[in-house]
């Protein structure tokens, strides 16, 4: 390994049992290699980000097809990596953090795939981070249990998932670690430990090292992904193009750039995965102040079905089909209810939504809770008979413009004072989750992730800086919005009790929603003025 020795790395966060087995000198260095290889590029990129999307804003910049990328799109002749051992068949994917309760669950959902998540679904706590590679190490080397407070006792069974791991995005950084005074980035912490302890391992248990890439905004975004791998790889003796990741087309922009973002990474690429949430809350932060052709109403009215949505999801499978790459659809993040009738309605809408992935040549799609397994694997059972995947589903009939997928007024729908609220109400209680520890948190029968608290803040936002009118033509204001804030407030608080954050959660909130300007992530201050210390 390169000579790092020179490079003062320091760890300042507290340390815990057996902490020391990950963060070893050998790993650390390692992780520092990566960082001084990548650090300058990667804020070359966010600088790029925030000037595009000030551009985007504005309308200085139109968004579209890039000119300059055409040859890639229009060569049908290169394909991506095939599929790894492990990878062929995702039918069914179960995401969560990598808590111990939940990797021991989530390996013996009957699942396909775990995405063991370090970036939405996990408040990223020095703890949450150290604990959660731990239980990684651990799980790999089949050697994890888990025992519920009624005695219950738990270990990986004979056909665990295929692990998948989601470092934190660019935009994110890791203070508990810095290089010559500067804290690392979020994203190598996370790849670059799990891939020192673990690529070895996996390889020898016939498996490999795999990733959930998020948050990218464009093609520049995975060649920087792609020449961490290149060197990570190299430098640990591993063969080139053994890693695998899968990329979440989360942002507006990175729909633009679906083949490029293959090619970029053909000889690590697995697929692509269409999200919700990010998706929408890319679109609000990027033409948010462009006026009501905009302006989206109701978060639970923008359904995966509305028209600028499915032309994404639809140009996703094309693409990836085209290039030989893995469709992976969205979250069902339902929790199953006691309540039989609850349950049965709430199931019969996961199943119809994995009906219409999986007749749009869906390879498979993710789920949040295991009880939702089944129901998943029987769509796509129905649909895939004994094959693994649909690669075989071109969708030739597909065509997506540019105007399809800037056409957000198509959501149609309209926004009311029940979804203003909703908004307020469920940000509170993830930002307090979020504060206390917990990344994925089960709000109103479902499992919520950062994403949740994005969007709704987000909209809230959007609709006061357009001043959109109410179904009872009561515009959204500022000062309408910070009244039901303190009632929401009061509110959750009579649920929640003592032990809350609930203040800070309030501020942080106030301080994304209700401001002049739109903050990109909730996440980075946040991060930085309440878990980093």
């Amino acid at each position: 390994m390169t000579d790092l020795l020179n490079y003062r790395i320091e760890v300042s966060g507290e340390t815990g049992d057996r902490y020391d087995e990950i963060l070893t000198p050998a790993a650390l260095r390692f992780v520092a290699l990566l960082d001084n290889a990548f650090a300058g590029r990667r804020r070359e990129l966010l600088d790029a980000r925030r000037l595009r999307r000030e551009k985007l804003a504005t309308g200085e910049e139109t968004l579209g097809f890039l000119p300059e990328t055409a040859r890639i799109r229009s060569d049908e002749s290169w394909q991506v990596a095939g599929a790894a051992p492990g990878l062929e068949d995702r039918r069914v994917e179960i995401t969560g953090p990598p808590d111990r309760k939940m990797t021991v669950n989530a390996l013996n959902s009957g699942a396909k795939v775990w995405l063991a998540d370090f970036e939405d679904a996990t408040a990223p706590t020095w703890d949450n981070v150290v604990s959660g590679q731990i239980n990684l190490y651990d799980a790999i080397r089949r050697d994890i249990d888990f025992s519920t407070r009624d005695g219950k006792h738990y270990r990986i069974g004979d056909d665990p998932a295929t692990i998948v791991v989601r470092p934190r995005g660019w935009h994110l950084v890791e203070k508990h670690i810095r290089i010559d005074g500067r804290p690392v980035a979020g994203a190598l912490v996370d790849f670059g430990l799990y891939f020192f302890h673990n690529a070895r391992q996996l390889l020898a248990r016939g498996s490999g090292p795999y990733f959930y890439l998020p948050k990218l905004e464009s093609h520049l975004e995975a060649r920087l992904w792609n020449d961490v791998f290149t060197l990570a790889q190299r430098e640990l003796g591993i063969p080139r193009g053994t890693i695998r990741a899968t990329v979440l087309i989360e942002t507006i922009t990175a729909a633009f750039e679906m083949d490029e973002i293959l090619y970029e990474l053909r000889e690590h690429a697995a697929g692509l995965n269409a999200g919700r949430w990010d998706y929408i809350f890319s679109v609000i932060k990027n033409f948010g102040e462009r006026g009501a052709d905009f302006v989206l109403p109701d978060r639970a009215q923008v359904t995966m079905t509305v028209p600028f949505m499915r032309a994404y999801t639809e140009l996703l499978v094309r693409t990836c089909h085209l290039r030989g790459a893995h469709a992976i659809g969205g979250m069902a993040a339902f929790i199953p209810s006691r309540d039989p009738e609850v349950n049965a309605a709430a199931v019969e809408k996961v199943r119809q939504d994995k009906e219409r992935e999986a007749g749009d040549g869906f390879d498979g799609s993710w789920v949040a809770h295991p009880g939702l397994v089944p129901v998943c694997r029987e769509v796509f059972d129905e649909v895939l008979g004994g094959w693994p995947n649909q690669l075989g589903k071109l969708r030739e009939d597909v065509v997506v413009t540019a105007d399809d997928l800037l056409d957000v007024a198509s959501a149609g729908g309209e926004v009311t004072e029940q979804g203003v609220r909703a908004n307020v109400n469920v940000a509170l209680r993830y930002l307090d989750a979020w504060l206390r520890g917990t990344g994925a948190a089960a709000i109103f029968g479902l499992m919520e992730d950062a994403a949740t608290a994005e969007i709704a803040r987000c909209q809230v936002w959007q609709w006061i800086r357009n001043g959109t009118k109410l179904t009872d033509g009561t515009a959204v204001t500022r000062e309408l919005v910070t009244s039901m804030l303190e009632e929401e407030l009061d509110s959750v608080r009579a649920d929640l009790g003592a032990g809350n954050r609930l203040d800070d959660a309030k501020a942080i909130f106030a301080e994304t929603a209700l401001g002049e300007k739109l903050p990109n992530f909730f996440t980075t201050a946040a991060y930085a003025r309440h878990l980093a210390g």
